[in-house]
């Protein structure tokens, strides 16, 4: 078995926290754990970074992280706190020399084209224009980023289908508020589980905090911890109210599970 990594980069919900122009207790908390990016993740492993999701603080959040490198990047959905900083990836061509792939289902790839279309074009050595260089690459079942198996595992976000994926021993489940019968399967006998997990209160489109401690509870992973977190959430006190093997994430923390050899 490999060693595999993932670094988590944001675990905020959409607004971000703290939110603008909000004044409670966590928005104004002095505790570092309470402060969150919106949510992405970095999976590492076999010498590599692979970026899943391209928030709008993706830059900032490299810079926090020390992120210098990443092979690929992959999709969960195009919702704007998970794409708007795609344009940031250029900074990694430059590094890298050379494209990067981008991973997606069909109708998310067309929808990452419609906003940022100059990104997918071929680069022009006539022209030096400064600016991401992506191959788009479909999600249609299991795929390989750096000899690795990445499992697609599909959610619902409201009404909306969604993808989480599973490698090696972690699964990464951010923005779901129903997992279908067919998933459940690909969720057994995990190190690390981390799922949504946005407040208390019951939401439409996201787990509440008890129905991802249900889920979670379902799936028995080794460790679980929950991501895209709202501002009524506090770090350290709702720690304190969740079971011994569930915890808030938080920006900058990493967890470790294991890779097929």
């Amino acid at each position: 078995m490999a060693d595999l990594q993932l670094l988590f980069l944001g675990t905020g919900t959409s607004a971000g926290v703290p939110m603008i122009g909000c004044h409670c207790p966590v928005c104004t908390s002095a505790d570092p754990h309470d402060r969150r990016t919106r949510c992405s993740v970095v999976f590492s492993y076999h010498n590599i970074n692979v970026l899943v999701d391209t928030t709008p603080e993706l830059r900032l959040q490299s810079l926090a992280t020390g992120l210098e490198a990443i092979e690929a990047v992959v999709i969960t959905h195009a919702h704007a706190d998970h794409i708007m900083g795609l344009d940031d990836v250029r900074r990694f061509n430059t590094l890298r020399g050379g494209p990067l792939d981008v991973w997606a289902e069909a109708p998310t790839l067309e929808k990452l084209r419609c906003s940022f279309d100059y990104a997918f074009r071929a680069p022009d050595p006539d022209q030096k224009v400064y600016r991401p260089h992506l191959q788009p690459q479909i999600i249609s079942g299991d795929f390989s980023v750096a000899g690795a198996t990445w499992q697609p595992i599909r959610l619902f976000h409201g009404e909306l289908p969604i993808l989480g994926f599973r490698v090696g021993s972690i699964a990464y489940c951010t923005d779901v508020n129903r997992i279908p019968d067919s998933s459940w399967a690909l969720l057994h006998d995990l190190d690390v589980l981390i799922i949504d997990g946005l407040q208390w209160k019951t939401h439409s489109t996201h787990f509440s905090l008890t129905q991802a401690i249900e889920a979670a509870r379902r799936i028995n992973a080794r460790q679980t911890y929950f991501t895209h977190i709202a501002h009524a959430v506090g770090h350290e006190q709702t720690n304190r109210q969740l079971p011994p093997n569930m915890q808030l994430a938080y920006d900058g923390l990493r967890v470790h599970g294991q890779l097929p050899d």
